[in-house]
C-alpha cells in the first residue's frame, strides 16, 4: 500500500501551483483532495505546469471556479482505477481537456465546461455549439458540462440538441455562421463526432448528481463500459 505524503509535500505541491491565483477555499480544496488521493497527486505532478500555467491565466473568480471545475472531475474520475487520464494531449493544436482510457485500451476525449449561473437562464445552445468545434474526427468524443442546481438530469440536453438539429433541418445557415460554423453542413459533421453528454452537478447527491446524453447518431460512440464508469464516478460511487 502506497504511504500517504507527508503534508510538506502536498503544501510545496499547492504552492508550486498558486502562484497566487488560488482563493483560500480552493487552495484548502486543492490541499484535500491531493492528500486524499495517490492517483489525483500522481496526475497533478505529471501536469503541474500546465495546471499553475492554467491557474495563472484565470482573471477573475468564475474563471478560476472553470479550473476548479476541470480538477475536481479528474479528481473523482481518477478514484476509478480503471480509467486513466491524460491532460491536454492535443497540445499547441488544441483539443479536449482529457483524454480518459479504460482499462489499459478503449479510449475517449473528455471537454470539461462549466454553465455559470442558473442553468435555465443559460445558452446552453451557443455553448454546445461552441465545444463541438474542439472535438477531433475519428474518436469518440464526450463533453462533460459541469452545472449548478439540485439535479444534472433537468440540464434539458436532448431538448436543446433538438432544437439544433431543426434549425439545422431548415437550412438555417446564418443561424450557424454566427455561431462560427460554416453552415449546417459543417455543423451536423462536427455534431456528429460528439457521442456523449455528461452533465453533473456537484451539489446534489446519488444519481442526481450526474446523467448521460447519449448522441445514437455519432459515428464513433462512446465505448458503453467507459461511459458507465465516468458516470459512476462523477456520482461519487
Amino acid at each position: 500500500m502506497a504511504q500517504p505524503p507527508s503534508p510538506a509535500a502536498v503544501m510545496r505541491l499547492v504552492a508550486h501551483l498558486e502562484a497566487d491565483a488560488l482563493a483560500p477555499e480552493l487552495s484548502s480544496e486543492l490541499t484535500a483532495w491531493l492528500a486524499g488521493s495517490a492517483r489525483f497527486r500522481t496526475f497533478v505532478e505529471q501536469h503541474r505546469d500546465k495546471i499553475r500555467k492554467k491557474l495563472r491565466s484565470t482573471a477573475d473568480p468564475e474563471s478560476r471556479r472553470d479550473v476548479r471545475a476541470e480538477l475536481r472531475a479528474a479528481q473523482l474520475l481518477l478514484g476509478d482505477r480503471r480509467l486513466e487520464l491524460a491532460f491536454e494531449a492535443y497540445g499547441a493544436a488544441g483539443g479536449p481537456d482529457f483524454t480518459v482510457t479504460f482499462r489499459g485500451g478503449r479510449r475517449l476525449n473528455l471537454e470539461v465546461t462549466r454553465l455559470r449561473g442558473d442553468p435555465a437562464a443559460a445558452d446552453l445552445g451557443g455553448r454546445l455549439s461552441a465545444k463541438l468545434r474542439q472535438l477531433p474526427p475519428s474518436v469518440a468524443n464526450a463533453l462533460l458540462l459541469a452545472v449548478d442546481g439540485s439535479d444534472a438530469a433537468a440540464v434539458d440536453v436532448a431538448g436543446t440538441v433538438r432544437a439544433l438539429r431543426a434549425r439545422a433541418d431548415a437550412k438555417d445557415e446564418a443561424f450557424f455562421a454566427a455561431r462560427g460554423f460554416a453552415g449546417t453542413r459543417d455543423f451536423y459533421e462536427r455534431f456528429l463526432r460528439l457521442g456523449s453528454v455528461l452533465t453533473w452537478c456537484e451539489s446534489a447527491s446519488g444519481n442526481e448528481r450526474a446523467a448521460l446524453w447519449t448522441n445514437r447518431s455519432a459515428r464513433i460512440p462512446l465505448p458503453s463500459r467507459a461511459a458507465t464508469a465516468c458516470l459512476a464516478a462523477l456520482r461519487g460511487y
